[in-house]
């Protein structure tokens, strides 16, 4: 499968880094073609990374791999072209994340809506899946903790493209919890910053979150 990776900091290069681990073809775009960190991962990773702009990426993939910061969204995918993204997953890996008090982060979307929601709006011919924004990137791949495997949870309004990240989370090493249509991303964002409060208070961030579940009656 051939993945383009909108998006070339941490998140990103974890993501791309585990995508060619599997086997994968990755393209990592940014805004100009050439950034100097997508070359230095794509030598780092080998002869399935490359890289190019934001529209290469999003052209490349088979699926896609938004991976910028959350309130960067919009102009990203204006950059990758919306119609580019026709028929494509897009696998939304932010959160729309607000820093500027300079203490912990809030959303700077919440309540009635959330990033992922937006992203579909601005993608109306592409099937959004919220996936990988509850842990953080050094964990995304292969997670090794006791008591794991832990869990992603993921939500999008197309089945078959929750189906197709459901394989990926799962070839990434996670368990995977559906949770629901793309509105769900108002409860799945706010994690997020539930894995950071918790991570800073016990000032351990090799942390995931799991579901236990027990048997039906």
């Amino acid at each position: 499968m051939r993945i383009g990776v909108l998006g070339t900091g941490e998140v990103g290069r974890a993501l791309g880094t585990g995508f060619a681990t599997l086997g994968h073809e990755v393209r990592m775009g940014s805004r100009r073609a050439g950034n100097e960190g997508a070359r230095t991962w794509a030598e780092e990773t080998g002869a399935r990374a490359s890289v190019g702009s934001f529209a290469d990426a999003a052209v490349f993939g088979d699926v896609v791999v938004l991976a910028t910061l959350g309130v960067a969204n919009e102009q990203v995918l204006e950059a990758a072209g919306p119609d580019t993204l026709r028929g494509k997953v897009v696998i939304d890996a932010t959160n729309p994340l607000d820093h500027a008090s300079g203490a912990a982060p809030r959303l700077a979307i919440a309540g009635d809506d959330s990033g992922g929601e937006r992203a579909q709006r601005m993608l109306p011919g592409a099937h959004v899946v919220k996936a990988f924004n509850t842990v953080g990137n050094a964990l995304m791949f292969r997670p090794n903790l006791p008591g794991g495997p832990p869990d992603m949870f993921i939500c999008g309004d197309d089945e078959g493209a929750k189906s197709t990240v459901a394989a990926i989370v799962a070839d990434f090493g996670w368990g995977v919890v559906d949770v629901g249509g793309i509105e769900s991303s108002r409860y799945l964002e706010p994690m997020c910053l539930v894995w950071v409060l918790a991570a800073s208070r016990n000032n351990n961030w090799n942390q995931a979150f799991k579901l236990l579940q027990g048997g039906v009656e």
